[in-house]
């Protein structure tokens, strides 16, 4: 059958990265510097994608930066009709490489922010002064002419800062700021007890956001995320299983979102020994749960089954140990009482930094 393209392609280019993030949502067996795609397989993936009909393509890890080919990467997209965007850290983007960068046609950076207090920063990035290079590298992406994103996840240990957050946005004269609440699966999973913000947090911040929507007046968007512990309805994650987005990992396995390889029960497909257009037809991981067909009645029957997609395959998973299960995000779901109570309870754990689980095994 006739498919409608995918929107975008995630290109996570490498795992490797300098910071170990407690909630990175790198998987937890990392693919080391030597399995990675080399420049003429991502070249001809690009290709590819350009030819399915995909609009957007956006260069992550990891850190992208450590590869020594993303300008030609970049390149290349740009070549190919491509919009680029460059999700990273921040903290290796010198002067010499955002020139290279913007020769190259890149279009849209990303920025991350651990925090806005320097000490905070350190703490759960694990790398010494990463916050002035995070701002400098914003002023960098400004004086270049493109467009700048800074992205802040927040959690327990950073959610009283969220105005201080959006205050560093406005200094470096980014368009939007994304503050997104760290999304429990992989290595957030693991060291849910640290992040989890209490109830209270959330609503203070929820409110400080909209006041600043208001103050603001739309010269800086703020997007806003809240944990899906603390949800009533599931989002439609990457806009639903298999219908808007392509995630390729660096050894070239393309998945549906880039937690879905957390779903063992399913086989993914792996570029070049497939075409991109061949996996996103007719590979039986995305057609699993495409759709409503694959849907337990309660969300088959539900008017939001088309709004949101039965929200997050990964986290049913990772919550009933069923992945075909309701969302427990869903207020429907006969486990969203017990995610609740989960949440309650990371939320008043002791956070231990010594028993933190960092990412490890680095390349």
């Amino acid at each position: 059958m006739t498919r409608e393209p995918p929107l975008a392609l995630l290109a996570e280019i490498t795992h490797r990265c300098p910071l170990q993030c407690p909630y990175c949502s790198n998987p937890v067996e990392l693919v080391r510097a030597g399995a990675e795609l080399a420049t003429a397989d991502w070249q001809r993936l690009i290709d590819e994608a350009a030819a399915l009909g995909i609009l957007q393509i956006h260069f992550s890890g990891g850190e992208p930066m450590v590869r020594t080919d993303l300008a030609q990467l970049v390149g290349h997209a740009r070549a190919a009709g491509l919009y680029t965007n460059l999700i990273t850290s921040g903290v290796l983007l010198d002067a010499t490489k955002m020139e290279a960068l913007a020769r190259a046609g890149l279009d849209h950076v990303q920025i991350s922010i651990q925090d806005s207090d320097p000490a905070g920063s350190d703490l759960i990035s694990a790398y010494p002064g990463a916050l002035p290079k995070k701002r400098q590298a914003a002023l960098l992406v400004g004086e270049a002419g493109l467009a700048l994103t800074i992205n802040a996840v927040v959690h327990r240990q950073n959610l009283d800062r969220v105005g201080d957050m959006i205050a560093f946005a406005e200094e470096v004269e980014a368009q939007r700021i994304e503050i997104a609440h760290v999304q429990y699966y992989g290595w957030a999973l693991k060291n849910r007890d640290f992040l989890m913000p209490t109830l209270a947090q959330l609503d203070a911040a929820t409110a400080l956001v909209e006041r600043e929507r208001a103050r603001l007046g739309g010269r800086l968007v703020i997007d806003y995320v809240i944990p899906d512990y603390y949800a009533r309805k599931p989002k439609a994650c990457m806009g639903g299983w298999g219908r808007r987005f392509l995630n390729v990992s660096p050894e070239g396995k393309v998945l549906p979102c880039h937690a879905a390889e957390t779903i063992t029960s399913l086989a993914f497909a792996t570029y070049p020994e497939r075409s991109l257009a061949d996996i996103w037809a007719d590979d039986p991981a995305f057609a699993a749960f495409r759709g409503t067909d694959w849907m337990p009645e309660t969300c088959k029957s539900c008017d939001r089954r088309e709004i949101d997609w039965g929200g997050c395959r990964c986290q049913a998973l990772a919550l009933t140990g069923e992945a075909g299960a309701i969302d427990p995000a869903c207020e429907r779901s006969p486990r969203h009482d017990e995610l609740f109570d989960l949440a309650r309870a990371a939320s008043l754990a002791e956070p231990v930094v010594r028993a933190w689980r960092r990412m490890g095994g680095k390349s």
